[in-house]
């Protein structure tokens, strides 16, 4: 399912739609697909809504990933159910999994897809223990793992489990019955009530491992961090130039890049091709360069997210941030943790970002500033809440 604009990753999503985001200098949707691929889910049909070109582009026909892939467009949004039911005439009548194309795991769904095959509940939910279950939907189960109550975003005093939904489900196709067709129809908050209250069995699976719906900036810095942790070696594509470094790996290079002297770079670290490194700079760990980056002489990058582009000036220091393609960081620069910065900002020299702010594209910050609050554009959607 990849029909959502991504709204709480502004302003990361108003050119590309959230599955297109870059982990480790990928689409984040490619990870998912390999992973699926992996075990053996070879036949795929992808639900496509906001941007949705931009996902074809990505994958293509599936060939390259070893599967198969089926597009389907939706006209107006229908939801999360709804838009299943809209490609259900490549289902073959079978019981099929369903993935949110946000979604970046390592759990084993082949386990999944055979317990729900011995099993035949309607539906089976994966359900992952999770710290703060507020902004998922919850279940309760039994000790046969049959769901007893789900609560979609519960409140304060409705936190009744902490098993929160993966949004992954196993469903048998008798559920179409259940989904008006052309209308907007989600799984939680409609289908799920739906069937439970007239008697269907809807069926717990406790999922071990990572997983994250690329919800937020954190849970993306944190799907890039597992994503960097699962390099097992240092690995180089092309040329590089490397004078008098250092380097611990893993780091992943590209092609053609150079790196200055006096350079330290501890792993994981993914470096893009194209991309240049000048003298005295500090790289640690859980940090993403993108291709044809540009890193000036005694900046620092702390578990960041450079996109393709970016030009870090020099004496900058960069921690915990995503930066979005294009942007220009001037000198004596310091953006902390937890900010984002949309595509082509300049941010001019001695500037500071607190933490938590973000910066929608084409801003310019004057030199010497300090930036608090969330710097907008108007000629961009200001919202951040949603999908």
């Amino acid at each position: 399912m990849c029909g959502g604009e991504g709204t709480r990753l502004r302003p990361l999503t108003f050119e590309r739609p959230k599955p297109c985001i870059p982990i480790v200098n990928r689409p984040s949707i490619q990870h998912l697909v390999s992973h699926l691929s992996d075990l053996g889910f070879n036949d795929v049909v992808i639900t496509l809504g906001y941007l949705g070109t931009a996902i074809e582009d990505s994958l293509g026909d599936g060939s390259l990933f070893g599967v198969d892939i089926t597009y389907v467009h939706e006209k107006t949004k229908l939801g999360t159910a709804g838009s299943v039911r809209n490609a259900m005439d490549f289902l073959d009548g079978h019981d099929f999994l369903v993935v949110g194309g946000d979604h970046v795991t390592d759990i084993d769904l082949l386990e999944f897809y055979r317990e729900h095959r011995r099993e035949r509940p309607m539906v089976s939910i994966g359900l992952i223990s999770i710290d703060d279950p507020s902004e998922y939907g919850i279940a309760e189960i039994d000790v046969n793992y049959t769901i007893r109550r789900f609560k979609e975003k519960p409140g304060p005093g409705e936190i009744f489990s902490n098993l929160a939904s993966t949004g992954i489900y196993v469903c048998n196709p008798e559920i179409f019955s259940f989904i008006p067709p052309e209308t907007k129809f989600d799984f939680a908050r409609d289908l799920f009530p739906l069937l439970m209250s007239e008697g269907h069995r809807l069926q717990a699976w406790l999922a071990r491992g990572n997983w994250t719906d690329v919800g937020s900036p954190s849970s993306l810095r944190q799907a890039q961090r597992w994503k960097l942790d699962e390099m097992p070696f240092s690995s180089f594509m092309g040329d590089i130039s490397i004078t008098g470094g250092q380097i611990a790996g893993p780091v992943m290079f590209g092609t053609a890049v150079t790196i200055g002297s006096n350079c330290r770079i501890t792993g994981p670290v993914a470096i893009g091709s194209g991309t240049t490194i000048e003298n005295d700079v500090l790289i640690g760990p859980y940090t993403s360069i993108g291709d044809n980056c540009t890193i000036r002489s005694r900046a620092k990058i702390f578990s960041s997210h450079l996109c393709k582009g970016v030009t870090l000036g020099q004496d900058s220091t960069a921690s915990g941030s995503i930066i979005d393609n294009g942007t220009r960081i001037g000198e004596s620069c310091s953006i902390e943790n937890d900010t984002v910065i949309g595509p082509r900002v300049e941010i001019r020299d001695r500037s500071v970002v607190h933490s938590k702010t973000r910066i929608w594209p084409d801003v310019v910050v004057p030199e010497g500033s300090v930036v608090r609050e969330h710097i907008l554009n108007e000629d961009y959607d200001i919202r951040i809440a949603g999908s």
